[in-house]
């Protein structure tokens, strides 16, 4: 039986609707992506590790003699002025106790000392007799000679005679002063320890004075305590002169130009403007928290900014320090979230005004954390898909997230 023509018409019709339905669903749908452009810009190549600030002249101050330091004046963060404010207060130790040989022994320095001065006092009075005796005989040489009973040899032998007299009786006078001092030095070994009270100025304690201006840092005895000549007592710099101690892998350190620009990051406040000084010649061995062996530099920054830009910041602080090794002007860039490995170069997927995903091999140099330099491969202004997944493929139809 013949179909009508007007039925015949509405199932062709249902079946082109049904295959163009068919086509939608099953057709491959653009993938939906993140772009950037490719602009051009500022890179800076860095280096940063944790860091610490330091004064650059910490002047450690120490007891002068043993004894027993006296509770410190100051604390710490006070202002201290060069030779006038007093950091520390020293009672000299007593001499130690004698045992009974010592004793003994002493006892006999002082007996002998005192007949030794003794003896001096004897050679003085007989030294002092031996002058007048001179100087009689020499007064009467210069009356007889007035008179020329006796010759001018005479005379100058009596007047010899008298000089030398004069001479032995000051060298006796020098040994009595000196037997006493002994005297008195072999007294001093006896003295009884409680009763020694002053250190020979006339008080009791020995006064330390700040040798610069500044602020006290450390305080090694907060309270009294018996300490040895040398021991350190007070720590004391200048904040305003404070400069920042990096410890980059050595790896990191060869890499660092000489007067190379710096940040320091994370110390409260905004980033500060520093320059490296000096990378020391000296590595040392760290162990990091992993418990791995590294190689460190020490690397020494200054910092460029005045001491009211960096309020708090102190002596001992954490900071991190972000040294510049390269810096690239109006360079092209593209991010890093775009390049991916393929094979042994670096590849990027652009999309063009066809919102067509399409393969490029691109070349490029200095890097940072966010950032490639292009060398070749793309032009100013392009997009590039970020982070594609395995679904991007060349020529693959994308659209915008």
């Amino acid at each position: 039986m013949a179909i009508p023509l007007r039925k015949s018409a509405w199932i062709v019709a249902g079946l082109v609707l049904a295959g163009a339905a068919a086509w939608w669903a099953f057709r491959a749908q653009p993938v939906a992506v993140d772009m950037a452009a490719v602009e051009r810009g500022t890179l800076e190549v860095t280096v940063s590790d944790d860091a610490r600030t330091r004064i650059r002249d910490v002047y450690t101050v120490s007891a002068p003699v043993a004894g027993t330091v006296q509770r410190t004046p100051g604390h710490v963060g006070d202002q201290v002025v060069a030779g006038e404010t007093i950091v520390g207060v020293v009672r000299p130790a007593a001499p130690a106790l004698l045992d009974t040989r010592s004793r003994r022994e002493a006892q006999a320095a002082l007996a002998a000392a005192g007949a030794a001065v003794r003896l001096a006092e004897a050679q003085y009075r007989e030294a002092e007799t031996a002058l007048e005796l001179a100087r009689a005989e020499a007064a009467r040489n210069e009356e007889l000679s007035r008179r020329s009973i006796v010759s001018d040899r005479s005379l100058q032998e009596a007047r010899g005679a008298v000089t030398q007299a004069e001479a032995r009786l000051a060298s006796a006078a020098a040994s009595v002063e000196m037997r006493r001092r002994e005297r008195e030095s072999a007294q001093a070994r006896l003295d009884d320890p409680e009763s020694v009270t002053s250190n020979g100025n006339g008080g009791c304690c020995i006064t330390v004075e700040s040798p610069v201006n500044g602020e006290i840092l450390t305080i090694h005895h907060e309270s009294e305590a018996v300490v040895a000549a040398g021991t350190p007592l007070v720590e004391i710099g200048d904040p305003a002169e404070l400069e920042v101690v990096a410890e980059l892998l050595s790896a990191d350190a060869v890499r660092v130009p000489p007067d190379a620009d710096a940040r320091i990051e994370g110390w409260g406040g905004s980033p500060l403007e520093a320059r490296v000084r000096r990378v020391e010649p000296t590595g040392f061995t760290k162990v990091s928290a992993l418990g791995i062996e590294e190689q460190r530099v020490r690397t020494i920054l200054d910092l460029l900014v005045p001491p009211e830009d960096r309020p708090g910041l102190g002596h001992g602080y954490r900071v991190t320090a972000r040294i510049t090794i390269e810096r690239h002007e109006d360079a092209l860039l593209v991010p890093l979230g775009a390049l991916f490995r393929q094979g042994a170069d670096w590849a990027v997927f652009a999309a063009g005004e066809d919102s067509i995903a399409t393969l490029r091999t691109v070349e490029v140099g200095a890097r940072d954390a966010r950032n490639a330099v292009v060398l070749s491969g793309l032009s100013e202004g392009e997009q590039v898909i970020m982070h594609p997944s395995d679904r991007i493929t060349d020529g693959v139809e994308i659209t915008r997230r």
